[in-house]
């Protein structure tokens, strides 16, 4: 009640009081049984549009100095951290890195890896580098969607290898990297549903950066992109990695789809019994580092130039670093990472990584990734009758000790 008696006597007048009656609303239809875990849970489309709106409306009312957010991201942070029990990070076993024989194409080449991430828990992908490599190039991490399909898979889909190719042609050490059930890993008797999947493949990303420093890449420059669930991943692991220099999120960040699957909502990330945030406060974990949003027509961040974006940018305003966030919206586009969302990521991450986009984008303006082959799966496997699993190696989900 204090909250609503200020508010009628506030500059804001009567639209405050209604969002903030809203967000009320909000809480009270979404917090039932808060001795019950599951009530936690913000899975899929848990607010309505509406709801999102007015969630975001009513936060911001309280965003009006950067001391204001440094508060309020400790919170979300801690969230995160508590939600998928990496309040403490285990300690970093050793990597035993695999790497692979050198596979050069026109422009990069490509090295399947595999790395440790807990004791006999592997981490497969593939490495794509500038055909010829300097010293300290700059890193980016790709995590991959739900894409589930055996001809659109994962890591393995042709869209997602350009893109690898492409980051690599301009200059940077691209780490592609299996979800925990996807390629090898599903072969070996890893499955993604799990209840804790999440909380693995938050790990996982964390070493993956770590993999990248193994492989020398310039600790100053590290980037992650990726799309559909590699968005939420993108966004997490921003959140909690200083490490990450530049996050460019597509097609996720929205105010009130907060991701449908395991390894994005089943733990409780958004949620505690005094306290709820969203993606879209996640994303701007970021802040004030380079970031770009890409949004589209066709799925949840249909909203973002008008709600989402708007509502990060105050929080980089706060310090002063609004032209650090960007938008490009694809109104007539739908969910993925096809050849417009590409481009865009591309100008990006040269800007800001200092790579070279004459190599993936000629003096008109076009977007050239001739050349770039697109290999079957099994040759982007790292594992083979040359470089075997360990006997030692975790072959399923049951077999791990959640508690790390």
């Amino acid at each position: 009640m204090k909250l609503l008696s200020s508010l009628f006597f506030s500059s804001a007048g009567i639209s405050i009081v209604i969002a903030a009656i809203c967000f009320l609303t909000i809480s009270c239809n979404h917090r039932h049984d808060v001795n019950n875990e599951q009530d936690m849970l913000c899975v899929g489309n848990y607010f309505t549009e509406d709801e999102g709106a007015a969630f975001l409306k009513q936060v911001k009312q309280n965003l009006t100095t950067l001391e204001d957010w440094e508060e309020r991201s400790e919170k979300i942070r801690t969230r995160i951290l508590k939600g998928t029990g990496l309040e403490n990070f285990p300690e970093r076993c050793a990597l035993n890195p695999v790497i692979g024989e050198r596979k050069v194409f026109d422009g990069y080449q490509v090295r399947n890896v595999a790395f440790q991430s807990l004791p006999g828990v592997y981490v497969t992908g593939s490495l794509y580098s500038p055909e010829v490599e300097g010293s300290l190039m700059p890193g980016i991490v790709s995590p991959h969607g739900h894409w589930n399909e055996s001809d659109d898979y994962g890591r393995y889909r042709p869209d997602a290898q350009k893109r690898f190719a492409a980051m690599a042609r301009m200059g940077a050490i691209v780490l592609a990297y299996d979800m925990v059930g996807y390629g090898q890993t599903g072969e070996l008797g890893w499955t993604h549903d799990h209840p804790e999947v999440l909380k693995l493949q938050l790990w996982n990303s964390i070493r993956a950066v770590d993999f990248l420093q193994y492989m020398g890449a310039n600790m100053e420059r590290i980037a992650v992109t990726g799309a559909s669930g590699g968005g939420t991943q993108t966004i997490l692991l921003t959140a909690i990695d200083p490490r990450i220099a530049v996050s460019i999120p597509v097609v996720m960040v929205s105010a009130h789809f907060f991701g449908g699957c395991v390894c994005e909502s089943v733990m409780p990330i958004h949620k505690s019994d005094r306290f709820q945030t969203n993606n879209v406060e996640i994303a701007a974990l970021a802040a004030p580092k380079p970031m770009l949003l890409i949004s589209v027509g066709g799925d949840w961040t249909r909203n973002t130039p008008e709600l989402e974006y708007p509502h990060i940018s105050h929080i980089y305003g706060l310090y002063g670093k609004s032209e650090m966030v960007r938008n490009v919206h694809l109104a007539g586009e739908d969910h993925g990472y096809e050849s417009n969302k590409r481009m865009a990521a591309y100008r990006f991450l040269a800007a800001h990584l200092g790579l070279d986009i004459s190599k993936v984008i000629d003096d008109e303006g076009n977007l050239n990734e001739d050349g770039i082959v697109i290999e079957d799966q099994k040759s982007l496997y790292a594992i083979d009758e040359v470089n075997p699993f360990p006997e030692d190696v975790v072959r399923n989900n049951d077999d791990v000790n959640w508690n790390f």
